[in-house]
């Protein structure tokens, strides 16, 4: 354990914990896009502005982007025709797009440049007549904007090796494989694996789908947890970058907890802890972060160590219609 630290103000003893902080953690590129294009469609056409489904997965992002003038909406029927529309970074079914068109409505996509990338990867292996086998969690919008790509019958979603274990093509099936962006890099790993020993014809992207800010935020985990009593994730609940990260720290042998805001730490979860390893998913805010740092400070002295995974330059361009 830490050794004690006397409080200023009540004088009493209080145990110092080491805070073990992950790097890279919190926004990555994608979502500092997605974020931007509301707020500059806001600047551009006036609020509001609607967005289709959650932007990002994360609460506190939202509630910001309402104050601002943004109404978050599930379908494009619940928009005016003449109100301005985003699609948020997840990407969406071609049919979105295509009715929006329809209606003539103003609308920008915040698809994220990576997911964009899994999209044209599946146009072209349905030009090529393979069927495509999709590795996702079922009802997650990635998945399905991704699966939206392509006509019905024309790729199969699997989550599992048990999944895999259960299709039925045949051998001379020719098949093909694309991975949602924010799985775990192992799961899928050994999930591409029995693809491959299932179907030897089956054929892969050029480069893994897993986008750069998944695998380097689970890495990062996977350098804290081990020195780590306890992890705690900042994320929300429907964030599968962020659900994963939990995972990575859990398989490590250490308990790990997900939470979106620092209220919802319970100051008996550190009893016995000497050291907390702290991580944030890619669409949770730095100032999340601190906000924990903060609450974590009430209660025991703080001692930080970053723990420098990768560094991360990517920036993605804004598009067109936001910038001219």
């Amino acid at each position: 354990m830490n050794a004690p630290f006397q409080d200023s103000q009540t004088g009493e003893n209080r145990p110092g914990i080491t805070l073990l902080i992950a790097a890279p953690r919190g926004f990555c590129a994608g979502v500092d896009r997605a974020i931007e294009i509301v707020e500059k469609a806001i600047e551009r056409y006036g609020a509001p502005v609607y967005v289709r489904h959650e932007i990002v997965h994360n609460r506190y992002v939202v509630d910001s982007l309402k104050a601002q003038g943004a109404i978050f909406v599930e379908e494009l029927d619940e928009v005016p025709d003449e109100a301005p529309v985003v699609f948020s970074a997840h990407g969406v079914p071609k049919s979105v797009p295509a009715e929006a068109e329809r209606r003539e409505m103003i609308y920008v996509d915040a698809t994220c440049p990576l997911v964009s990338k899994v999209h044209r990867q599946a146009e072209r292996q349905i030009e090529k007549g393979q069927h495509i086998i999709f590795v996702g969690h079922a009802g997650h919008p990635e998945v399905i904007g991704t699966m939206g790509q392509v006509d019905d019958g024309e790729m199969t979603l699997v989550e599992t090796v048990e999944d895999v274990a259960a299709l039925t093509f045949a051998p001379d099936t020719p098949l093909s494989y694309l991975t949602q962006t924010t799985l775990s890099v192992d799961d899928t790993a050994e999930i591409i694996a029995a693809l491959e020993k299932r179907f030897p014809q089956i054929v892969g992207p050029k480069a893994e789908d897993i986008c750069y800010a998944t695998s380097n935020r689970q890495t990062a985990v996977k350098q804290i947890a081990p020195g780590s009593d306890l992890v705690l994730v900042i994320g929300a609940p429907n964030s599968s970058n962020s659900l994963r990260l939990v995972e990575v720290a859990q398989r490590l042998g250490t308990e790990a907890k997900l939470i979106q805001r620092a209220d919802e730490i319970d100051p008996a979860w550190l009893d016995g802890i000497s050291t907390l390893g702290l991580t944030a998913g890619a669409s949770a805010p730095e100032k999340l972060v601190r906000e924990v740092v903060d609450r974590i400070s009430q209660w025991r002295d703080v001692t930080e160590h970053t723990i420098m995974a990768a560094e991360e330059k990517m920036v993605f361009k804004l598009p067109r219609q936001l910038t001219e």
